[in-house]
């Protein structure tokens, strides 16, 4: 026992510097693959052939891999096959590879619940608003835009969570977040060793962010009943 409240300090120090690691990685790709997200839908649903097969392809590809050979190959391609290790062997670049692919693979994925959202509202809305002389871009954003919102918000939100959790992956190209810091007690980090239950600790951090994802995105559902 007093082995343990000694080493308590030291691994709560070394998870909570992993987690913040795990959120930067987090927040940078949902501002980076929603917007991107929604560009890709707006091009899928393009009358411009070569855009729409392109970016089909691509969501294709993204979403019928998995993210951790796309976190590889995007890490290790450049230095390897293009001799040009353009991610360098920092941390700061270990995360920047880390960004990329989660940003592709997450707008990927975002992509299609937008299309599906922006398909889901009737017709009939379009017509209602180019009589009302409203463009294209004023229709979206004053008339659809919140209806797709309420529509796409249950399966964003899971996406979104699960992105929580993917972020995980990274330490596959050594990224250090809060798995890679609970695991290093295993093997010896900060003069402990061969202790897992920092590994468990863990678990702790996703649950409590999650927990509070889900009671931000209840909220926000019940907010946009108005539009049922």
């Amino acid at each position: 026992m007093d082995t343990f409240l000694e080493q308590l300090p030291i691994v709560i120090h070394s998870l909570n510097t992993g987690f913040l690691q795990t959120m930067k990685l987090f927040f940078v790709t949902l501002l980076g693959a929603v917007p991107l997200g929604l560009l890709i839908s707006f091009g899928t649903l393009s009358e411009f052939a070569p855009v729409r097969v392109f970016l089909n392809l691509l969501i294709w590809v993204v979403r019928g891999t998995p993210l951790m050979i796309q976190l590889l190959i995007i890490y290790y391609f450049p230095g390897l096959v293009l001799k040009n290790p353009v991610w360098g062997g920092g941390e700061a670049g270990r995360f920047a590879a880390s960004a990329v692919a989660f940003v592709i693979n997450y707008a990927c994925y975002f992509s299609e619940i937008f299309r599906g959202g922006i398909i889901s509202i009737p017709l009939g809305q379009d017509e209602a608003g180019m009589v009302l002389g409203m463009t294209k871009t004023q229709i979206f954003f004053r008339i659809k835009l919140l209806q797709m919102i309420k529509r796409i918000l249950p399966p964003m939100s899971n996406e979104i969570l699960t992105l929580v959790k993917d972020t995980s992956l990274a330490r596959i190209i050594a990224l250090q977040e809060v798995i890679w810091a609970g695991q290093a007690f295993m093997k010896g980090s900060q003069g402990i060793s061969g202790a897992i239950w920092p590994l468990f600790f863990t678990a702790v951090y996703y649950l409590a962010c999650n927990g509070l994802l889900t009671l931000l995105f209840n909220r926000a559902e019940r907010k946009l009943e108005y539009f049922r």
